[in-house]
């Protein structure tokens, strides 16, 4: 009981809200418009239900994360991983990125909401798997469940809410990518491979994790496509 009352543990939780917000504003608007033809009556049902066939998804998909991260040099892929997807969060989006299939039957809407979850749960998946990396073990599937729960319903009632913002407040998106690159720097730092022949003083990890962070701007801000000079035809 004492491990959920450190630093760490609610550092960790706070982490995993704050990366399910920035990377689920995405998977909110699929579950809009994957039940958007559902009548007036089905459309509630058809977004709890899919939203909560995602979240348990989610979850087992995590918790095998969490133990295939344990094995050497996966890590160091998944920060490889890690630092690509905050790098893709600072680049525009395209106009067809949320090209989703709508259905007018309750179980057809759930089932493309489950699905398109899946397909875009893999950047949330691992970025949370990395967060949890700074609980105990034991408490870190329990850490993930309890950031799931508190998020989803901030994702699903507030996701037009939440876009706004990081529209009008484009910061929160540069802050939220760069987290992904710290936590990306904390994850290659603790591989099982490497570990041993890197120093023990805390110091390294959080420089490493900087260094991450750090990237992951200077490499997203380059790869962002010139903006056109005021007056240009």
């Amino acid at each position: 009981m004492e491990e959920f009352m450190t630093a760490g543990f609610w550092l960790a939780v706070g982490q995993i809200i704050m990366i399910d917000i920035l990377l689920g504003g995405d998977n909110a608007v699929v579950i809009a418009l994957a039940c958007r033809n559902l009548p007036g009556n089905l459309r509630t049902r058809g977004i709890v239900y899919g939203t909560a066939g995602a979240i348990v998804l989610r979850v087992i998909l995590i918790a095998f994360a969490l133990a295939l991260l344990a094995i050497p040099y996966l890590k160091i892929v998944g920060a490889v991983l890690l630092l690509w997807i905050g790098v893709k969060l600072l680049q525009p989006e395209g106009e067809d990125d949320h090209n989703v299939t709508s259905s007018d039957k309750l179980w057809g809407a759930v089932k493309t909401v489950i699905i398109a979850d899946l397909v875009m749960s893999v950047d949330n998946v691992l970025a949370i798997a990395g967060a949890a990396q700074g609980a105990h073990q034991q408490h870190q599937l329990p850490l993930v469940i309890f950031g799931l729960l508190v998020s989803i319903p901030i994702i699903v009632g507030g996701s037009q809410l939440v876009l706004k913002l990081m529209e009008r407040f484009p910061v929160v998106i540069t802050l939220g990518a760069m987290l992904l690159g710290w936590i990306a720097g904390q994850m290659a730092y603790s591989d099982p491979a490497i570990k041993p022949y890197l120093p023990e003083a805390p110091v390294w990890g959080y420089a490493v994790a900087a260094a991450g962070a750090l990237l992951v701007l200077v490499i997203g801000k380059l790869m962002q496509p010139g903006k056109k000079p005021a007056g240009a035809g």
